[in-house]
């Protein structure tokens, strides 16, 4: 071409013999990108290796033009993400299966739905570090300079220029056939460019500042690596103390803050905790005038109305069925009659000969619970129940478990499970009464 400009690496024709030693490649510019695509074609088809294309932004189709194949680096982070499974699951297992066996709650020392968190995590480890280092491995890096940086037409790369570069450690390089072939396929301008002088010497200052950072650097693990060889009264400085060092008093340590010098200070005579206040005996205790309560207080009859005027009348009667099954089912079974899976499995083993001894959980309708009043409900849920000639209770006590609204929603639902168990017609509805005909004995 007319325009094309050629630079050859030294001026005198007897420095020839040096040329390989001194140029690194040879760099065309190229007017457009549709010029430098087709460039790359002829190049490839001349079977250079060692060469590369420089656009200031992606060019379509050019990994196609350079013939570039498809990264492994997809496999070398499926690699390493392999890799951080097996390191996460073999350190658990010798953990927590080998090196420190510890048997909770009848767990097994090793499984693996319990561990895949930490397998996960390392997964995502491993997979990044892979990614990270392998793009550095496969591009050849880190590399702090490069023969085409020191050229200054090179520069316009990431602006408005498009190049194509041949590099002199190519197989089949010659820098007088590599300029000839990149001329003939369309080059505005071809040079050679040299080797980056590698003799100049890192400035002083960088030297020391870099000494300097090692130094530092070597500080901390040489005084962990003391503190850990030796012992101290000194406590340890914790950046976040939480709550390790705290400022406490220790429960039978003197206070000279009273008089007594007693740190664990008596509850003050005649207080309440906020919310404990009894002053409703039918509310809290179920009693009325010091005998057990056969109505029901007057807050769960308040209660009861509010839930009318809202029409759900039955919202504390479902409240008691939804406690019962939690705390009363297990024994006294759904329908009341006693024979709740723990009844059912007591008296298969705990009556079997030499076992121990089992009380019968009596049915809720049976005649003597029939005529137990609301009070006297009450009090066995919140008190329990305790027979004769019996060491343990036959029923413990739900009132550190149960609130006192609830205890009385359990009070309805019982009786309303009597209530079932002895129905009469006279009990349904009227609206419903022309149905009890339909149904089968």
């Amino acid at each position: 071409m007319t325009d094309s400009t050629h630079s050859e690496p030294n001026a005198n024709a007897d420095d020839s013999r040096a040329e390989p030693a001194q140029v690194a490649g040879v760099l065309a510019q190229f007017a457009d990108a549709g010029a430098l695509l087709e460039a790359a074609r002829q190049v490839r088809a001349a079977g250079y290796r060692r060469w590369d294309c420089h656009t200031p932004f992606p060019v379509h189709g050019m990994e196609r033009a350079m013939g570039i194949r498809m990264t492994v680096l997809p496999w070398l982070v499926a690699l390493g993400g392999a890799t951080g499974v097996v390191v996460a699951l073999g350190m658990q297992w010798w953990m927590n299966a080998v090196d420190y066996p510890l048997i909770i709650s009848g767990k097994p020392l090793f499984s693996l739905p319990a561990n895949i968190p930490v397998a996960f995590e390392l997964l995502v480890l491993f997979g990044a570090l892979a990614a990270f280092f392998g793009v550095l491995a496969l591009n050849g890096l880190p590399r702090l300079a490069h023969p085409l940086l020191a050229n200054e037409r090179f520069r316009r790369a990431t602006t408005d220029g498009f190049f194509l570069s041949i590099e002199a450690a190519d197989p089949n390089f010659d820098s007088q056939q590599a300029a000839a072939l990149l001329d003939e396929v369309g080059a505005a301008s071809v040079e050679t460019f040299k080797q980056v002088d590698a003799g100049r010497a890192i400035p002083r200052g960088i030297v020391l500042a870099l000494a300097v950072v090692v130094l530092a650097a070597m500080i901390p693990p040489l005084v962990v690596a003391q503190r850990r060889a030796g012992t101290s009264e000194v406590l340890r400085a914790h950046p976040v103390p939480d709550m390790d060092q705290q400022p406490r008093f220790d429960t039978q340590a003197a206070t000279p803050l009273f008089d007594d010098r007693r740190t664990v200070r008596p509850p003050v005579v005649g207080t309440v905790a906020r919310g404990e206040l009894l002053d409703d005996a039918h509310l809290t205790l179920g009693l009325v005038d010091g005998q057990p309560a056969a109505t029901l207080p007057q807050a769960v009859l308040d209660s009861l109305d509010q839930d009318a005027k809202q029409g759900d009348q039955l919202r504390l009667i479902r409240r008691g069925q939804q406690r019962y099954n939690i705390y009363c089912a297990p024994c006294h079974g759904l329908d009341g009659g006693g024979q709740g899976p723990v009844s059912v499995r007591a008296a298969e083993v705990v009556m079997a000969p030499g076992k121990g001894a089992w009380t019968q959980v009596p049915p809720l309708h049976g005649d003597e619970q029939l005529r137990l009043s609301l009070g006297q409900l009450y009090d066995t849920i919140t008190s329990g129940v305790r027979r004769e000639g019996v060491d343990k209770p036959t029923m413990p006590a739900y009132g550190p478990q149960i609130s006192v609204e609830d205890r009385w929603a359990i009070v309805l639902y019982v009786r309303a499970l009597q209530r079932s168990q002895r129905a009469s017609p006279d009990d349904v509805p009227q609206q419903f009464r022309s149905q009890l005909d339909q149904v089968s004995p």
